[in-house]
């Protein structure tokens, strides 16, 4: 298979050779560790759309059971690690430069299983063999950031615009389908005939018409719970009035989320510079 290296141009022009190399003897250390490895962010993002754009951090996919391994591997380099958020984020650093170590989405949906390594894209980064996150996965984890200050429903668009054709529809659905997930990607499938009116064909109809008539049957999800709110699955400082104050259950949590009152704690002190947080953190308190 040919494959493609996604850091031609401005992207690859930003980066320093010391930052490169960095870059490169991060990945060729989990190759030589036996950590399995998916490259995601900037350089995926760009061999779907062919936007390209340079992010100050490089990210690197890995199995939940691999995360602490992962970061054992470049202690031993003599980088210095954090596990910035444990439920979902570590990162590795030299120098002023870091790598982004990722195994689900901070708010506990889009976790990394058999599936990301399975449907992965052969390419090059850096002039480096990997396997690229399949823009399946892409999309489902970037279709639930929806926060004030970063809201990544126009990559989402972009990657339909350039993917449609090709997307596995049927698992990219079944991405979908745990707590009530499918209303947003229907959504952001409206949203797609709006942006584009000339491609809205672009999305199958038979995928439109199956969640339009999941709508109209009404059928419940999440156990029915009436004073459940997802919303802080979209943004973790937008909705928090609406459990500290108003009573409604974080859909976060475990049983129905992935995380624990703990995570959410520390995923929440950390959303303090958006503004908003210690306001929500006050209402707590009344």
């Amino acid at each position: 298979m040919t494959t493609t290296d996604t850091t031609s141009g401005t992207s690859r022009n930003a980066l320093t050779p010391e930052t490169i190399a960095f870059y490169r003897e991060a990945m060729q250390a989990l190759e030589n560790a036996g950590v399995p490895f998916l490259v995601g962010g900037a350089y995926a993002f760009a061999r779907y759309t062919g936007i390209v754009r340079y992010t100050k951090d490089f990210d690197i996919f890995v199995y939940p059971r691999d995360f602490e391994r992962a970061l054992d591997t470049f202690i031993r380099k003599g980088w210095q690690t954090e596990r910035s958020f444990p439920h979902w984020l570590g990162k590795t650093f030299r120098g002023e430069d870091f790598v982004d170590v990722i195994f689900s989405s901070g708010n506990g949906v889009a976790r990394v299983d058999d599936l990301w390594f399975e449907h992965a894209v052969e390419g090059k980064v850096l002039d480096y063999p990997v396997r690229l996150i399949p823009a399946e996965e892409m999309i489902w984890s970037k279709s639930f950031i929806m926060e004030r200050e970063r809201f990544d429903g126009a990559d989402v668009a972009h990657l339909l615009r350039c993917c449609a054709a090709k997307l596995d529809w049927e698992r990219l659905l079944r991405r979908f389908s745990v707590n009530g997930g499918w209303r947003v990607l229907f959504a952001h499938l409206i949203l797609f005939g709006y942006i584009y009116p000339g491609d809205a064909e672009r999305i199958p109809k038979d995928v439109l018409d199956r969640l339009a008539d999941r709508l109209r049957e009404g059928a419940p999800d999440s156990e029915d719970d009436p004073l459940l709110c997802r919303g802080t699955i979209l943004s973790r400082s937008q909705y928090l009035i609406d459990v500290y104050r108003w009573g409604y259950h974080d859909a976060r949590l475990r049983p129905v989320g992935n995380m624990s009152v703990e995570e959410i704690e520390q995923w929440t002190v950390a959303a303090e510079e958006d503004g908003d947080v210690t306001q929500y953190q006050a209402l707590e308190e009344e």
